[in-house]
């Protein structure tokens, strides 16, 4: 999905998968695990990674080819991105039933999301964006733009 974007971000840094792994608190295996879709990083450590170092979520989860990067931080505000995701389901006039049948997540698990009770998955936010075709910046509030 987006491990090969990930990689170059980090081969960019000129940083080891270990180096990377520290700043997380993680193996290197496990950002090895990342970088080859074996398993998907934690949104919160993407937000972490794209906003300590500039690059868009787009461009990391492989929905933009273009490098952009934004002096912008990311803050990780589930209440924020459930108001968004409830806004943009709103916009569509589609049920919360509706919404997470498309993204492949159970409607309890959306609803939680849209409350801001837990945080998106990387995968759903992924599986959103691809569907719908938004900006995962935008889903974050890092910008204002809706499209990629």
């Amino acid at each position: 999905m987006f491990g090969n974007n990930l990689k170059w971000c980090r081969e960019d840094l000129e940083m080891t998968q270990k180096e990377l792994g520290f700043i997380f608190g993680v193996s290197r295996k496990t950002v090895s695990g990342w970088e080859t879709d074996s398993n998907p990083i934690p949104f919160n450590k993407l937000l972490k990674f794209c906003s300590m170092y500039g690059y868009s979520l787009d461009f990391v989860l492989g929905l933009s080819k273009k490098k952009n990067k934004y002096d912008t931080p990311i803050k990780t505000d589930k209440k924020k991105i459930g108001k968004l995701l409830k806004e943009f389901r709103k916009s569509l006039k589609l049920s919360q039933l509706e919404f997470a049948d498309k993204c492949g997540v159970s409607q309890t698990t959306y609803s939680h999301y849209e409350t801001g009770l837990n945080l998106i998955t990387t995968t759903t936010a992924y599986a959103i964006c691809k569907t719908y075709n938004i900006s995962a910046d935008w889903l974050v509030g890092r910008t204002s733009k809706r499209s990629k």
